[in-house]
C-alpha cells in the first residue's frame, strides 16, 4: 500500500519535532543503569514520604534480578507482576528485565478466572504480587505453571510511622488481614532485597527481537491475548514521547504516576520516560482527587499523564481552587476521548497544557497526539508521532481512503507489536502487509488530523479501562437463570461510558439486578461488572439469530434523547 512521499500532517508538526529519528538498539533496562551512573544521588522515586535515589533503585532492581535467577529464571521466561503503583512495581519490572525475563503485567483487580487464564496462557513461572491479592493467586496456583510466588505489602516501602499504622488502615478499609505462609516456593519481597547481590546478570538482549513485555488485551472474538512488545518497541515509543514533549528538561521533571503501571500507557508515559530521562517519579497507588491535588502542589508536579476521568474528577473537586497547580507544564490524556470542556477547564485552572493522544496496547501504546504547544484540534486524536504513519482503510476496496472518508484506522511504525503470544492466526488477522489494523473507525481531515467516529469492535471504555462485551456476556451466560445476555456501553458523565447488561431470564425464573451483580462480582474484575441491568422477554436479533448490540445502543440513544426533550 502506497502513501504520500510527504504526509500532509507534517505541515502541522512543531518545529522542534523531527519527522524521523534515529533510535538506539538497546535494552529498556539499560536506561536505568545509565541514569544511575549519571545521577546516582538524584531522587528517582517518591512514594508517600519514602524516597529512592537512582543508585538505590538500580541496586534494588539488580538484587531482585539476582534472586529471580537463583529461583530458576532464565532468558525468555515470564515473570508476572500483580502490583499497585508502588516502588516495588518499578523495582520488580526492571529487576525482571535485568534477569532477562519477559514481564507479564497483571491487573490487581482481576478475579481468579482472569488470573488463571493469564498465567496459563503466558506460562509465567514466577508471580510478584501484593499481599491483598495473594489469596486469589494461591487459589489458582495449582492450575498454572507458577513455581514461585513473591509477596509484598504497600507498607514495605512506607516510612515510619506510616508502616506501622498501615496494617490497621488496610484491615479497616478492606476487612482483610492477610496471612502469608512463607515456604520454599512462597517468598517475601523484602527477603529478595536483603539476600540478593546487586550484580548485573548481563543477559545478552537482541532489542528488535527479544520481548520485554507481554501486555494482555481483551477482544470481542475470544479470551484476552498477550501483546508481544519488544525492548525496541518500548524504547522507541518512550523516545517518541520525549521528542513530542520537547520542552521536557532532562533531570528536572517531576512526573505524577497515578496511571497504573500495569496499564501500558502508565508504564510508558510515566514510568519508562521518567527513568530514561533521570526525572523523579512521584508515585500514588490509586487515584483520589484530594490526594492528587495535594501531591501536585507539594511535590511541584510538572508532567501529569492521565485519563479523562481523572481530569474530570479534579476540576469537579470543590476545593481545587485552594491548591497551587501552576507547576504543571503538560498533560497527555489517553485511554478514552477527552471532552473539550474538560480540556479547557483544566488548562485554565493549571496554566499547563492538556492534549489528547491515541494508541493501543499493540502500539506500545502511543501512535498519535495533538501538538502540545502548537495548533491542535478539539475532538481530534491529533497527528502521527515521528516515524509513525496512520491511514484510513476503505472497507469496500481495501485501499487508502481520501480525506473526510470514514474507514478503519491503520498504523505503521517501529512501535507496532511483534504479534500476539501463541496466536499466529490472530496476528495475521490484524495486519495488512506491514499495516496494523486498529479496529477503530475514523477519518483524516485535509490538514492530516485524525478523528475516531466509532469502534469497529464493541469495546467499552469506562474510566480508562478497556472492557469487552463478549467477556462479560460469557460470564452472565454461566448463571443458571440466564437465557440470553447482551452488554453495551452507555454514556456516563464521569467514567465516559459505563456497562449495561440486557438479560432474558429463563422461563419461569425470576432474576434481580442484585442477584446478577453479586454473581458478576465473583467472576469479573470490579471495573467490568455491569452498573445497569435491564430484563427483557427477548433481545433484537438478525435472521440467523445473532443478537444485535447496535439496535440496543440505538434504543438507548433514543431513550436519552426523549428524556432530554421531556
Amino acid at each position: 500500500m502506497q502513501t504520500e512521499t510527504k504526509p500532509v500532517w507534517l505541515s502541522n508538526y512543531p518545529e522542534a519535532v523531527p519527522a524521523s529519528m534515529t533510535y538506539e538498539e538497546r535494552s529498556l533496562q539499560s536506561y536505568l543503569q545509565e541514569s544511575a551512573t549519571n545521577s546516582p544521588e538524584k531522587e528517582a522515586a517518591h512514594f508517600m514520604g519514602t524516597s529512592l535515589t537512582y543508585r538505590e533503585l538500580y541496586d534494588q532492581a539488580l538484587r531482585v534480578a539476582d534472586q529471580l535467577r537463583s529461583l530458576g529464571i532464565e532468558k525468555g521466561d515470564r515473570v508476572a507482576i500483580m502490583l499497585a503503583n508502588t516502588p516495588q512495581s518499578v523495582i520488580s519490572y526492571y529487576g525482571a528485565l535485568f534477569a532477562g525475563a519477559i514481564v507479564v503485567q497483571t491487573n490487581p483487580l482481576y478475579v481468579e478466572r482472569e488470573i488463571e487464564h493469564q498465567m496459563v496462557d503466558s506460562g509465567a513461572k514466577i508471580m510478584i504480587c501484593l499481599d491483598l491479592v495473594y489469596p486469589r493467586v494461591q487459589s489458582v496456583r495449582a492450575n498454572t505453571d507458577l513455581e514461585h510466588v513473591i509477596v509484598t505489602s504497600i507498607k514495605d516501602f512506607l516510612p515510619f510511622p506510616k508502616n506501622l499504622i498501615y496494617p490497621f488502615v488496610q484491615k479497616k478499609n478492606t476487612g482483610m488481614k492477610v496471612e502469608v505462609d512463607y515456604d520454599s516456593t512462597t517468598h517475601a519481597f523484602k527477603s529478595l532485597l536483603k539476600n540478593g547481590t546487586p550484580k548485573d546478570p548481563e543477559v545478552e538482549i537482541d532489542p528488535k527481537n527479544d520481548l520485554a513485555l507481554l501486555q494482555y488485551t481483551g477482544g470481542t472474538t475470544g479470551p484476552a491475548k498477550g501483546v508481544m512488545l519488544t525492548h525496541y518497541n518500548l524504547v522507541v515509543n518512550t523516545l517518541q514521547c520525549r521528542t513530542w514533549m520537547y520542552r521536557m528538561e532532562k533531570g528536572n521533571e517531576r512526573i505524577l504516576a497515578v496511571l497504573p503501571f500495569f496499564h501500558v500507557y502508565g508504564m510508558s508515559v510515566a514510568m519508562n520516560i521518567s527513568i530514561m530521562y533521570e526525572s523523579t517519579l512521584v508515585i500514588l497507588p490509586k487515584f483520589d482527587p484530594k490526594d492528587v491535588l495535594k501531591t501536585i502542589e507539594k511535590q511541584k508536579i510538572t508532567l501529569f499523564p492521565g485519563a479523562p476521568t481523572m481530569y474530570v474528577g479534579l476540576i469537579n473537586d470543590p476545593d481545587i481552587h485552594k491548591y497551587d497547580l501552576s507547576s504543571i507544564k503538560a498533560c497527555l490524556s489517553g485511554s478514552a476521548p477527552l471532552p473539550s470542556e474538560v480540556q479547557d477547564q483544566f488548562e485554565s485552572l493549571t496554566g499547563g497544557r492538556l492534549v489528547e493522544g491515541y494508541g493501543l496496547t499493540e502500539t506500545s501504546p502511543v501512535a498519535a497526539s495533538n501538538p502540545i504547544w502548537e495548533e491542535r484540534k478539539n475532538g481530534s486524536i491529533g497527528i502521527p508521532w515521528p516515524d509513525t504513519e496512520l491511514a484510513i482503510l476503505k472497507q469496500e476496496t481495501g485501499e487508502s481512503a481520501p480525506p473526510g472518508e470514514i474507514g478503519e484506522i491503520m498504523i505503521r511504525g517501529p512501535q507496532v507489536m511483534k504479534g500476539y503470544w501463541g496466536r499466529p492466526e490472530d496476528t495475521a488477522a490484524v495486519f495488512k502487509d506491514d499495516w496494523f489494523l486498529s479496529g477503530d473507525m475514523g477519518y483524516m481531515d485535509e490538514d492530516g488530523f485524525f478523528y475516531i467516529v466509532d469502534r469497529k469492535k464493541d469495546m467499552i471504555i469506562a474510566g480508562g479501562f478497556n472492557i469487552f462485551p463478549r467477556e462479560i456476556e460469557e460470564v452472565l451466560y454461566e448463571h443458571e437463570g440466564v437465557q440470553e445476555a447482551a452488554v453495551i456501553g452507555v454514556p456516563d458523565p464521569y467514567r465516559g461510558e459505563t456497562v449495561k447488561a440486557f438479560i432474558v431470564p429463563k422461563e419461569d425464573v425470576e432474576l434481580t439486578s442484585e442477584e446478577i451483580e453479586a454473581f458478576s462480582r465473583k467472576n469479573l474484575a470490579a471495573f467490568k461488572v455491569p452498573k445497569l441491568y435491564e430484563f427483557r422477554e427477548e433481545l433484537p436479533k438478525t435472521m440467523v439469530g445473532k443478537i444485535l448490540r447496535r439496535v440496543l445502543v440505538e434504543e438507548e440513544e433514543e431513550k436519552r434523547k426523549k428524556e432530554k426533550e421531556a
